[in-house]
């Protein structure tokens, strides 16, 4: 098996790319605890996480904290 780990990367500089760095700041702090074995696990762990709850569930500082799908429904 392949005991892939996610990493942390040294402190850089968040004005670079804000919104790539609030993303993988709140992936890597959603994400803490899961250790993968396969890469078709992570791949599949990974693509719920982003598509199905973070582009769709997960409240966004952005939207006034709701999240996009409720947005979406409080837009129309």
């Amino acid at each position: 098996s392949n005991k892939i780990q996610r990493s942390n990367s040294r402190k850089g500089n968040c004005w670079d790319n804000a919104v790539a760095e609030s993303f993988f700041g709140s992936l890597k702090r959603e994400m803490e605890y899961n250790y993968f074995y396969k890469i078709q696990e992570a791949e599949e762990l990974l693509f719920d996480h982003i598509e199905v709850y973070y582009n769709r569930h997960r409240s966004h500082s952005s939207l006034d904290f709701v999240s996009p799908v409720q947005f979406e429904v409080n837009a129309a």
